[in-house]
């Protein structure tokens, strides 16, 4: 295949922030997790598919198989994607209740995190 880029589990963005390893780096609708330190605007490879513990919104009660968006505003997940733009993120991959401050959440295939 002429075609092909790359297998596309990690891609290569430009860090809309200062980004540290294992931070949730979200770029439009492609959202990942930083592989490394990088500051805004620099290149950062960030991985988009995998399980990993992030942090949460801690009066969230997430239940097993929630989706989860990504609140910019708090810089945690949380299972109301409510207004303004939160993009779908994943799915929680066990429960995490009230009180907890992260989730393992299994990120979805970036073509998934569109609008919810």
């Amino acid at each position: 295949m002429k075609n092909y880029v790359q297998e596309g589990r990690t891609i290569t963005v430009a860090a809309p922030a200062n980004v540290t390893s294992g931070q949730l780096v979200v770029v439009g609708s492609i959202v990942g997790v930083a592989a490394f330190d990088a500051e805004s605007g620099a290149d950062v490879e960030i991985v988009t598919q995998g399980v990993f513990d992030l942090p949460k919104v801690t009066t969230d009660v997430i239940a097993q198989g929630d989706k989860l968006y990504w609140d910019s505003a708090q810089a945690k997940l949380t299972k109301s994607p409510g207004t303004g733009s939160k993009p779908l993120t994943g799915v929680a991959v066990i429960a995490a209740g009230n009180g907890a401050t992260t989730v393992q959440c299994s990120l979805l295939p970036t073509m998934q995190t569109g609008p919810a």
